[in-house]
């Protein structure tokens, strides 16, 4: 066909975002003339591309994308935000933040050495936030790596500390690590809102009335995603890490909710205000480019 137009479409193959692309990947719902070359990396990885503008269509931590805003814009549907949903700090049994002992360590003495799921990840931001305002005298090592890596670096005594992300939450108790801190929980204390993991975002240089469009198809993907669950469910269980099917589901009925289908007001203030926070913290300024790709209410 004529002016079909294919867009780099980039996500990771976490269950909440693989629920949300299967209508698209696996072609259950009409894409209107668009087609899509899909690439699956872990989040940390799309950050460092999208850096490079090198999709035009992908997913994103919140935090990338805040220091992204000359290259990327924000759709309102997609997004990763929620109540109880946020990053936990994990360790060994019997440890805690401002430890200062360095018996049987393999870590550097006097200062406590944190593996984090990348260091343009909301969960790295979220513990900088976290640390500034219970434990600001602690000194720390950060060593960012693959999310999926980072338990087993605190179970090998490689880091004191982790932070985990996606379906670690689910299973780290049983890898005989024991949960130090909630920061969603921490985050939703302070601010009474919802806290913004991961979003969906499109070339600054894209057409409006197309990135419209993509924003509606996205929608529809969650709708059909969720009245027909067990149709594409294969293609969730192909990028799963070996997870079981009810940590799947926990996964999905996390991370994917009403924010996912459109962020609205509450959401967009979270995000906002997420920036406010790193812009103080330092770690990034504020944009003078609008946040969204598509005016509020546009259809």
């Amino acid at each position: 066909m004529k002016n079909r137009k294919t867009y780099d479409l980039a996500y990771s193959s976490c269950p909440n975002d693989t629920f949300i692309f299967k209508g698209i990947a696996r072609h259950l719902i009409d894409t209107r003339g668009m087609d899509f070359n899909i690439v699956l990396e872990d989040v940390e990885t799309l950050n460092q591309n999208a850096a490079k503008a090198a999709y035009d269509i992908t997913k994103l931590s919140f935090a990338a994308l805040g220091n992204l805003l000359d290259k990327y814009a924000l759709l309102r549907t997609g997004a990763a935000l929620g109540i109880g949903c946020g990053p936990l700090i994990i360790s060994l049994p019997n440890r805690a933040l401002d430890d200062k002992r360095d018996d049987n360590r393999e870590c550097t003495p006097g200062k406590q050495v944190i593996a984090v799921p990348g260091l343009g990840t909301t969960a790295y931001h979220l513990f900088r936030f976290y640390m500034a305002d219970l434990f600001p005298k602690v000194e720390t090592t950060i060593i960012p790596m693959p999310f999926e890596r980072v338990m087993p670096a605190v179970m090998r005594k490689e880091a004191d500390f982790g932070v985990i992300i996606h379906e670690g939450r689910f299973v780290y108790q049983d890898m005989n690590l024991e949960k130090q801190a909630d920061l969603g929980q921490w985050w939703e204390d302070k601010t009474s809102l919802p806290i913004p993991l991961g979003c969906i975002a499109v070339k600054r240089s894209m057409d409006p009335a197309r990135a419209l469009a993509i924003q509606t198809l996205i929608g529809e993907s969650i709708d059909h995603g969720f009245l027909h669950p067990t149709l594409g469910a294969e293609y969730i269980r192909e990028y799963a890490q070996e997870m079981k099917a009810d940590v799947i589901q926990q996964h999905i009925g996390l991370y994917v909710n009403e924010f996912s289908k459109d962020m609205g007001d509450r959401g967009t203030t979270a995000v906002t205000t997420f920036f406010e926070y790193a812009a103080r913290a330092g770690l990034m300024k504020i944009s003078p480019h609008p946040l969204f790709a598509c005016p509020k209410g546009a259809r």
